[in-house]
């Protein structure tokens, strides 16, 4: 068990370095689209911070599947996030990103909840191997296409005219999902690595549809997650990212691969409480940033009021920010806001 932990916690400092290092380098980058995954991936490449980021994330996916062989699926996804204190930590003091009060309180909630899932975990407890195929896919396809279609929807909305500035949630639901079915398939490949020689455990795992969800959720999942995270704060997108991930493979995953709930009626209130709690904290969530002249509004008057001659000022002479794109919304750091103007790709 304590193997399993240590790594759930290596993989949490991976990963958060990961995510950090992604968003100071995609604040380089010209403008990604989703609709453009070849240049998506092109472009990235482009790039030695992102790809010092992606190494990272790889090596904590390498950590996860030592996760997985130790630690049943609700204890793992407990302990994946309270890694989101340090990458809250990390994207205030590198980042420069600023989260509003409510969405402070709010991330503080769902990490309450979540470690609520992990108390509820006892040595001992059983870990699953093996998941009915038929199950994983009949779960896994429905959760991919509703991951995408959301996707496309947050998408379409984020370009329309005098809309509200979108957040993020949208963004990180939907990347959730797929990330959720990742887990799901890593759980399964992690069952799947034993036997006597490498072509027996070969055999194994690539008879199974585990690998290839891997692929479709890496690719998808690597378009997807870039294009939204050059967008929104990472101090969000991620834990909300994270917290769908989570909940959707404690309970999926608990079903899918046999593992019982607690018997204990305490442990057993744990679990489901956590569960609830935060589920309803993410969808009591804004989805939208106040428009960005609301928050300068008070600072414009503020100044009117002590220099009255900065009234006269042209409004055409007033600063824009090149970075401007249908998904951005204000409150973003420095690392962001340095990206130079460039058409979307």
């Amino acid at each position: 068990m304590w193997w399993g932990v240590g790594a759930a916690l290596i993989a949490n400092v991976l990963y958060s370095v990961g995510f950090v290092l992604e968003k100071r380098a995609l604040g380089t980058l010209p403008a990604l689209s989703a609709g453009r995954p070849l240049r998506v991936v092109a472009t990235l490449l482009t790039s030695p911070l992102w790809m010092a980021g992606s190494l990272a994330l790889a090596a904590g996916f390498t950590a996860q599947l030592v996760v997985y062989r130790t630690l049943p699926v609700a204890a793992a996804q407990g302990i994946f996030v309270s890694g989101l204190v340090l990458l809250l930590l990390l994207s205030s003091t590198i980042l420069g990103e600023r989260p509003t009060g409510r969405e402070r309180h709010a991330l503080g909630a769902v990490l309450v909840a979540l470690l609520m899932v992990v108390a509820s975990v006892r040595e001992g407890d059983e870990v699953g191997r093996e998941a009915p195929w038929g199950l994983v896919v009949l779960v896994a396809v429905p959760t991919l296409a509703a991951g995408v279609g959301l996707y496309a929807q947050v998408e379409r909305r984020a370009r329309r005219r005098h809309r509200v500035p979108t957040n993020g949630i949208g963004y990180g639901v939907a990347v959730g999902l797929l990330y959720g079915v990742s887990s799901l398939a890593i759980k399964g490949a992690a069952g799947r690595l034993t036997g006597e020689g490498a072509g027996e455990v070969a055999r194994a795992l690539f008879g199974s549809p585990y690998p290839y969800l891997l692929l479709f959720t890496a690719g998808a999942g690597l378009v997807m997650s870039q294009t939204a995270l050059q967008r929104c704060r990472a101090s969000l997108i991620v834990p909300v990212c994270t917290t769908v991930t989570a909940l959707f493979t404690a309970v999926t995953g608990t079903l899918a691969f046999g593992e019982r709930l607690p018997d204990d009626p305490l442990l057993l209130a744990l679990r489901l409480a956590g569960t609830v709690l935060a589920l309803s904290v993410l969808l009591a969530m804004d989805r939208h940033d106040p428009p960005a002249g609301d928050t300068a509004a008070p600072a414009a008057h503020h100044r009117d009021r002590h220099h009255p001659s900065s009234t006269s000022e042209d409004p055409h002479e007033r600063r824009q920010d090149p970075a401007a794109h249908p998904g951005l919304p204000p409150r973003q750091g420095a690392a962001h806001t340095a990206r130079r103007p460039g058409r979307a790709l």
